[in-house]
């Protein structure tokens, strides 16, 4: 076989070539692609590393402003806390006040009406000693058919009124 023959010759030939292009391509690929690959990568880890960091900063950022919301918040509930408690204080203090000037205007009208009504009470007596007198006149005269004097019959009157 020829071909099986031919191999011992152009075998070393074929590894001389390999070894070179091998050798080109690691040098080639080593020399000038393997640096740019490296400062790709490491500009890549640099941002990442940047962007971690800015990430972390606005997050410590935004924790601070979420702590600031919170307090004033808290501030915020406290001052209407107090001001709620502030204006029911005076609601209860000028609703006791109005009930208080009404409750003197209703006694001072109590009293009033009070007067009126012993007034009219005493009126009512009076006359009630006046109509007694003259029924009493008016029955003595008609079972007995005597005249009684007006001070007698008014006198007779208040005394079975006092008895009462």
């Amino acid at each position: 076989m020829p071909q099986i023959s031919q191999l011992a010759a152009t075998y070393a030939s074929q590894i001389f070539w390999l070894a070179i292009i091998f050798g080109l391509i690691y040098f080639g690929i080593g020399r000038s692609m393997l640096p740019k690959i490296e400062a790709t990568v490491d500009a890549r880890d640099r941002k990442i590393a940047d962007d971690l960091a800015a990430a972390e900063r606005a997050r410590a950022t935004a924790d601070a402003t979420e702590e600031a919301y919170r307090t004033r918040m808290a501030e915020a509930r406290a001052d209407a806390v107090k001001a709620t408690a502030e204006a029911k204080a005076a609601a209860a203090r000028t609703a006791e006040e109005r009930v208080k000037a009404a409750d003197d205007v209703l006694a001072g009208k109590a009293a009033e009406a009070e007067g009126r009504l012993r007034a009219a009470q005493a009126d009512a007596l009076a006359g009630i000693e006046d109509v007694a007198a003259e029924a009493a006149q008016d029955i003595v005269a008609r079972i007995s058919g005597a005249h009684v004097d007006r001070a007698d019959a008014v006198g007779a009157v208040k005394a079975a009124l006092a008895r009462a």
